[in-house]
């Protein structure tokens, strides 16, 4: 386990408990969200609120090199939730988010769906509209 998920482990430890949440919190959590992404408020790849995120299939595999948090957001990616979506299901900040989804993608556990381009077609942009708004269903 690298040093990143050790000092989430740790945070999640004392208070932060992913597991515990079905969506947004009453209270506080007592870690602040820079420990979680260890000071860092950008993400390592561009990454839009709306993007689309997804497991990819042998992360499964792998889930043991994990922290909590992270496993977490993985199992909740194997239904292409956005990441705006990922952050209300689990109560963290979007900021934060970002940042957690990016790292998880560049270590290879989550993909990138494509999002809409300028010359995207109206069928693409009316599947991303239908995808979005069955997302809001869900929540």
């Amino acid at each position: 386990m690298n040093d990143r998920n050790e000092e989430r482990g740790d945070a999640m430890g004392r208070g932060y408990r992913a597991s515990e949440h079905g969506g947004a919190t009453e209270s506080p959590s007592i870690v602040r969200p820079y420990m979680l992404t260890s000071g860092r408020t950008r993400p390592a790849v561009e990454l839009a609120l709306e993007a689309l995120i997804r497991a990819l299939p042998d992360s499964n595999e792998r889930a043991w090199q994990l922290g909590e948090l992270d496993a977490a957001i993985v199992e909740l990616c194997r239904q292409s939730p956005s990441v705006a979506e990922i952050a209300a299901r689990l109560g963290l900040p979007l900021g934060v988010a970002r940042v957690l989804v990016a790292d998880l993608v560049e270590a290879g556990h989550l993909q990138i769906l494509a999002t809409l381009r300028e010359d995207s077609s109206e069928s693409e942009r009316r599947e991303l509209i239908e995808r979005v708004l069955s997302g809001l269903r869900d929540i």
